[in-house]
Protein backbone atom coordinates (compact mmCIF):
# COMPACT_ATOMS: atom_id res chain seq x y z
CA UNK A 1 0.00 0.00 0.00
CA UNK A 2 2.69 2.42 0.79
CA UNK A 3 4.56 1.69 -2.54
CA UNK A 4 1.51 2.58 -4.45
CA UNK A 5 1.10 5.17 -2.62
CA UNK A 6 4.71 6.87 -3.17
CA UNK A 7 4.37 5.69 -6.82
CA UNK A 8 1.20 8.04 -6.94
CA UNK A 9 2.85 11.35 -5.34
CA UNK A 10 5.51 10.74 -7.77
CA UNK A 11 3.32 10.98 -11.04
CA UNK A 12 1.79 13.87 -9.99
CA UNK A 13 5.42 15.68 -9.61
CA UNK A 14 5.90 14.15 -12.90
CA UNK A 15 2.75 15.01 -15.07
CA UNK A 16 1.49 18.20 -12.80
CA UNK A 17 3.86 21.02 -12.82
CA UNK A 18 1.88 23.21 -10.13
CA UNK A 19 2.50 20.42 -7.57
CA UNK A 20 4.86 21.28 -4.80
CA UNK A 21 4.46 19.80 -2.11
CA UNK A 22 3.73 16.13 -0.71
CA UNK A 23 1.36 18.09 1.89
CA UNK A 24 -0.38 19.63 -0.88
CA UNK A 25 -1.01 16.50 -2.80
CA UNK A 26 -2.18 14.90 0.34
CA UNK A 27 -4.88 17.64 0.96
CA UNK A 28 -5.77 19.29 -1.90
CA UNK A 29 -5.16 16.97 -4.78
CA UNK A 30 -9.03 15.03 -5.66
CA UNK A 31 -7.55 12.54 -8.27
CA UNK A 32 -5.39 11.30 -5.58
CA UNK A 33 -8.06 11.37 -3.28
CA UNK A 34 -10.37 9.30 -5.85
CA UNK A 35 -7.77 6.66 -6.62
CA UNK A 36 -7.21 5.84 -3.12
CA UNK A 37 -10.88 5.27 -2.47
CA UNK A 38 -10.85 3.40 -5.53
CA UNK A 39 -7.97 0.91 -4.21
CA UNK A 40 -10.02 0.08 -1.29
CA UNK A 41 -13.38 0.15 -2.86
CA UNK A 42 -11.56 -2.33 -5.60
CA UNK A 43 -10.49 -4.54 -2.83
CA UNK A 44 -13.57 -4.65 -1.53
CA UNK A 45 -15.56 -5.44 -4.82
CA UNK A 46 -13.34 -8.44 -5.01
CA UNK A 47 -14.18 -9.93 -1.91
CA UNK A 48 -18.16 -10.17 -2.57
CA UNK A 49 -18.70 -6.72 0.16
CA UNK A 50 -20.63 -4.89 -3.13
CA UNK A 51 -22.50 -3.05 -1.16
CA UNK A 52 -20.16 -1.78 0.92
CA UNK A 53 -17.43 -1.25 -1.81
CA UNK A 54 -20.12 0.57 -3.92
CA UNK A 55 -21.12 2.81 -0.47
CA UNK A 56 -17.30 3.97 -0.50
CA UNK A 57 -17.42 4.56 -3.87
CA UNK A 58 -20.32 6.91 -3.59
CA UNK A 59 -19.05 8.72 -0.41
CA UNK A 60 -15.72 9.45 -2.63
CA UNK A 61 -17.76 10.83 -5.35
CA UNK A 62 -19.62 12.89 -2.81
CA UNK A 63 -15.99 14.05 -1.50
CA UNK A 64 -13.81 14.36 -4.56
CA UNK A 65 -16.87 14.80 -7.35
CA UNK A 66 -14.46 11.80 -9.40
CA UNK A 67 -16.97 8.75 -9.62
CA UNK A 68 -14.98 5.75 -10.29
CA UNK A 69 -16.98 2.40 -10.25
CA UNK A 70 -15.54 -0.07 -7.43
CA UNK A 71 -15.35 -2.75 -10.15
CA UNK A 72 -13.42 -0.75 -12.26
CA UNK A 73 -9.65 -2.11 -12.98
CA UNK A 74 -7.06 0.31 -12.92
CA UNK A 75 -3.32 -0.33 -13.11
CA UNK A 76 -0.53 1.55 -11.53
CA UNK A 77 0.52 5.38 -12.63
CA UNK A 78 -3.10 6.32 -13.12
CA UNK A 79 -3.14 10.21 -12.99
CA UNK A 80 -6.82 12.15 -12.83
CA UNK A 81 -5.63 15.85 -13.62
CA UNK A 82 -8.40 18.56 -11.94
CA UNK A 83 -10.91 15.61 -11.58
CA UNK A 84 -14.35 17.17 -11.78
CA UNK A 85 -16.79 15.22 -13.57
CA UNK A 86 -14.73 12.02 -14.30
CA UNK A 87 -16.92 8.98 -14.81
CA UNK A 88 -15.55 5.64 -15.00
CA UNK A 89 -18.04 2.61 -15.64
CA UNK A 90 -17.99 -0.92 -13.98
CA UNK A 91 -16.34 -3.07 -16.57
CA UNK A 92 -13.79 -0.29 -17.96
CA UNK A 93 -10.09 -1.07 -18.03
CA UNK A 94 -7.17 0.79 -17.14
CA UNK A 95 -3.45 0.27 -18.25
CA UNK A 96 -0.58 1.73 -16.58
CA UNK A 97 0.73 5.15 -16.75
CA UNK A 98 -2.96 6.64 -17.91
CA UNK A 99 -3.69 9.95 -17.63
CA UNK A 100 -7.43 11.67 -17.46
CA UNK A 101 -8.41 15.01 -17.24
CA UNK A 102 -11.27 16.73 -15.64
CA UNK A 103 -15.21 15.29 -17.22
CA UNK A 104 -13.68 12.36 -18.71
CA UNK A 105 -16.09 9.75 -19.36
CA UNK A 106 -15.93 5.84 -19.78
CA UNK A 107 -19.22 4.73 -20.45
CA UNK A 108 -21.17 2.35 -21.87
CA UNK A 109 -23.22 2.25 -24.69
CA UNK A 110 -25.50 -0.88 -23.57
CA UNK A 111 -27.69 -1.95 -20.83
CA UNK A 112 -26.89 -5.56 -21.31
CA UNK A 113 -24.86 -7.19 -18.39
CA UNK A 114 -21.15 -8.01 -19.59
CA UNK A 115 -18.59 -5.95 -20.88
CA UNK A 116 -19.68 -2.57 -22.02
CA UNK A 117 -16.83 -0.06 -21.12
CA UNK A 118 -14.09 1.19 -22.93
CA UNK A 119 -10.12 -0.20 -22.34
CA UNK A 120 -7.38 1.97 -22.45
CA UNK A 121 -4.53 0.81 -23.19
CA UNK A 122 -0.95 2.05 -21.77
CA UNK A 123 0.21 5.41 -21.51
CA UNK A 124 -3.03 6.65 -22.84
CA UNK A 125 -3.73 10.67 -22.39
CA UNK A 126 -7.64 11.76 -22.48
CA UNK A 127 -8.25 15.55 -22.71
CA UNK A 128 -11.10 17.86 -20.63
CA UNK A 129 -14.28 16.37 -21.37
CA UNK A 130 -13.77 13.20 -24.01
CA UNK A 131 -16.07 10.63 -23.80
CA UNK A 132 -15.35 7.55 -24.88
CA UNK A 133 -18.49 4.90 -25.03
CA UNK A 134 -18.81 1.34 -25.34
CA UNK A 135 -16.59 -2.04 -25.24
CA UNK A 136 -13.85 -0.74 -27.44
CA UNK A 137 -9.93 -0.20 -27.05
CA UNK A 138 -8.09 2.36 -26.73
CA UNK A 139 -4.31 1.52 -28.31
CA UNK A 140 -1.06 2.26 -26.20
CA UNK A 141 0.61 5.94 -26.43
CA UNK A 142 -2.73 7.05 -27.84
CA UNK A 143 -4.32 10.66 -27.05
CA UNK A 144 -7.95 11.50 -27.05
CA UNK A 145 -8.55 15.43 -27.55
CA UNK A 146 -10.62 16.76 -25.31
CA UNK A 147 -14.66 17.45 -26.01
CA UNK A 148 -13.98 14.18 -28.01
CA UNK A 149 -16.43 11.62 -28.66
CA UNK A 150 -14.95 8.08 -29.41
CA UNK A 151 -17.20 4.65 -29.84
CA UNK A 152 -14.63 3.09 -32.15
CA UNK A 153 -11.31 1.68 -31.51
CA UNK A 154 -8.30 3.44 -31.85
CA UNK A 155 -5.20 2.20 -33.37
CA UNK A 156 -2.21 2.53 -30.96
CA UNK A 157 0.20 5.78 -31.31
CA UNK A 158 -2.40 7.82 -32.25
CA UNK A 159 -4.52 11.21 -31.92
CA UNK A 160 -8.12 11.46 -31.88
CA UNK A 161 -10.08 14.73 -31.94
CA UNK A 162 -13.88 15.17 -32.96
CA UNK A 163 -17.21 14.42 -32.61
CA UNK A 164 -17.54 11.21 -33.72
CA UNK A 165 -13.50 11.23 -32.80
CA UNK A 166 -11.39 10.48 -36.17
CA UNK A 167 -7.41 9.77 -35.94
CA UNK A 168 -6.00 12.54 -37.28
CA UNK A 169 -2.51 11.50 -36.22
CA UNK A 170 -0.41 7.62 -35.86
CA UNK A 171 2.48 6.08 -35.51
CA UNK A 172 4.55 9.44 -36.09
CA UNK A 173 2.99 10.95 -39.09
CA UNK A 174 -0.18 12.98 -40.25
CA UNK A 175 -2.21 10.51 -40.87
CA UNK A 176 -4.73 11.88 -43.91
CA UNK A 177 -7.48 9.77 -44.46
CA UNK A 178 -9.34 11.22 -47.69
CA UNK A 179 -6.32 12.81 -49.16
CA UNK A 180 -3.63 10.06 -48.52
CA UNK A 181 -1.78 9.16 -51.05
CA UNK A 182 -3.84 6.04 -52.11
CA UNK A 183 -6.78 8.18 -51.99
CA UNK A 184 -5.28 10.81 -54.27
CA UNK A 185 -5.06 8.74 -56.83
CA UNK A 186 -8.61 7.66 -57.15
CA UNK A 187 -11.24 10.23 -58.86
CA UNK A 188 -12.70 12.39 -56.12
CA UNK A 189 -16.75 13.28 -55.89
CA UNK A 190 -18.08 16.76 -56.12
CA UNK A 191 -18.17 17.22 -52.18
CA UNK A 192 -14.70 15.51 -52.04
CA UNK A 193 -13.62 18.41 -53.79
CA UNK A 194 -15.04 21.16 -51.90
CA UNK A 195 -13.63 19.17 -48.68
CA UNK A 196 -10.22 19.66 -50.47
CA UNK A 197 -10.57 23.12 -51.44
CA UNK A 198 -11.49 24.07 -47.67
CA UNK A 199 -8.33 23.25 -46.36
CA UNK A 200 -4.93 24.37 -47.27
CA UNK A 201 -2.63 21.50 -46.12
CA UNK A 202 -5.17 19.22 -47.63
CA UNK A 203 -5.40 20.77 -50.66
CA UNK A 204 -1.34 20.71 -51.09
CA UNK A 205 -1.55 16.95 -50.29
CA UNK A 206 -4.51 16.80 -53.05
CA UNK A 207 -2.71 18.62 -56.15
CA UNK A 208 -0.05 16.45 -55.95
CA UNK A 209 -2.02 14.19 -58.11
CA UNK A 210 -2.17 14.71 -62.13
CA UNK A 211 -5.53 15.31 -62.28
CA UNK A 212 -6.47 17.17 -59.32
CA UNK A 213 -3.96 19.93 -60.18
CA UNK A 214 -5.73 19.60 -63.79
CA UNK A 215 -9.07 20.25 -61.72
CA UNK A 216 -7.44 23.07 -59.80
CA UNK A 217 -5.71 25.06 -62.97
CA UNK A 218 -9.40 24.90 -64.56
CA UNK A 219 -10.58 26.50 -61.33
CA UNK A 220 -8.05 29.14 -61.33
CA UNK A 221 -8.55 30.19 -64.89
CA UNK A 222 -12.32 30.24 -64.20
CA UNK A 223 -11.64 32.66 -61.38
CA UNK A 224 -9.50 34.93 -63.73
CA UNK A 225 -12.29 35.26 -66.28
CA UNK A 226 -14.72 36.66 -63.50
Amino acid sequence: MFRSIRNDIKVIFERDPAARSVLEIFLCYPGFHAVRFHHLAHWLWRRDFRVLARFLSHISRTLTGIEIHPGATIGEGFFIDHGMGVVIGETAEIGNNVTLYHGVTLGGTSWNKGKRHPTLEDNVIVGAGAAILGAIRVGHDSKIGSGSVVNREVPPNSTVVGIPGRVVYREGNVYRGLFSRTAASTPFSKRSRVRAMDSKWSLFRWSRSKACFRFLFRNERNTTLL
